[in-house]
C-alpha cells in the first residue's frame, strides 16, 4: 500500500467516526449512525466500513486493499438536535454524488453547528403546548392558564440549569418540584378552588423523555440492543427524578390534586 493510499484511509477513517459522533451526541439512532458512517466511508473510496457502537464509545474499521484501520471515539451526549443530523445526512448524500471530496467534507464537519431556538421562543411553546393538552383533557380554560404558568417557569428554570452543565437527573427533579409547587399553590387559590387537578398534571409534561424511550425501543428492534437498554434506563432514571420532584412538591405543600 503506498502512502498516498494510507493517507486516504486514515482521513477517510477519522471523516466516518466524525460523523458517526455527530449522530450519536445529537440524539439519532444507532442504525443511522452505523449507515451514515458506513456510506460516508465507502464514498471517501473504502472498499468496507465495519462500526460497533455503545452509548458511550464508536469503534470503527475501514478496510482498503486489505488493510484494517480501526479508531475508537468516546460519546459525549450534546441534547436532541435534529439539526445536526440533517446536516450531516445532507454532507453524506453529497460525498455520494461526488459533489464533495475528503477536504471539503472535513472542512464542512468543522463549520457544523447545532441550531438552537431563542429561549424565549422555547419557554413560549412549550407553555402553549402544554396549556392545549390540559385544554384538550377538559381542564378548562383556567386550568390552560395555570399549567401555562407553571410549564413556562419550570421550562425557564430546566434551561438555567441546563446552562450551568447541572445533571440531568438533578435537572429532571428540581423542574418537577418547581411545575408542580406553581401548579398546586395556585390551585389553592381562591378564584381557582374548582380547576381541574389536569392542569398539575399537564404542567409536568415538558419532562417526558419521549425522543431517548422511542430511540431505545427503535435500537433494540434493530438489533443494538446494549445501546437500546442504556438509552431505556436512561430515560428511566430521568423519569423517576421527575417522580420524586413530585412527590417532594406534593409532601411539602400538602397538595392532593393527582389524589
Amino acid at each position: 500500500m503506498t502512502d498516498t493510499v494510507q493517507h486516504q484511509q486514515r482521513q477517510a477513517t477519522r471523516l466516518a467516526i466524525q460523523c458517526a459522533l455527530f449522530l450519536l451526541q445529537h440524539g439519532a439512532e444507532s442504525a443511522l449512525v452505523e449507515e451514515l458512517s458506513t456510506r460516508l466511508g465507502l464514498a471517501l473510496g473504502m472498499d468496507s466500513v465495519e462500526s460497533a457502537i455503545s452509548a458511550n464509545a464508536v469503534v470503527l474499521t475501514t478496510i482498503k486493499e486489505g488493510q484494517c484501520l480501526t479508531t475508537t471515539r468516546k460519546n459525549a451526549d450534546r441534547g436532541i438536535n435534529m439539526h445536526m443530523v440533517t446536516e450531516v445526512q445532507h454532507i453524506v448524500i453529497m460525498a455520494e454524488h461526488k459533489l464533495l471530496d475528503a477536504q471539503q467534507v472535513e472542512k464542512r464537519f468543522a463549520h457544523i453547528r447545532p441550531l438552537r431556538y431563542p429561549r424565549w421562543a422555547v419557554v413560549l411553546m412549550v407553555g402553549l403546548s402544554c396549556a392545549c393538552f390540559c385544554k384538550l383533557n377538559g381542564g378548562g380554560w383556567d386550568g390552560a392558564l395555570v399549567t401555562f404558568i407553571a410549564s413556562a417557569l419550570a421550562m425557564f428554570l430546566r434551561q438555567l440549569l441546563t446552562q450551568r452543565h447541572m445533571h440531568p437527573q438533578i435537572n429532571f427533579c428540581l423542574t418537577a418540584f418547581v411545575a408542580t409547587s406553581v401548579s398546586g399553590l395556585l390551585l389553592l387559590l381562591e378564584p381557582l378552588k374548582n380547576t381541574s387537578p389536569v392542569a398539575m398534571a399537564a404542567s409536568v409534561l415538558l419532562l417526558v423523555p419521549g425522543f431517548p424511550l422511542i430511540n431505545a425501543v427503535a435500537d433494540m428492534f434493530k438489533g443494538h440492543i446494549n445501546t437500546g437498554l442504556a438509552r431505556w434506563a436512561m430515560a428511566s432514571l430521568l423519569t423517576l427524578a421527575t417522580c420524586i420532584g413530585v412527590v417532594m412538591a406534593m409532601s411539602l405543600w400538602g397538595l392532593h390534586g393527582w389524589a
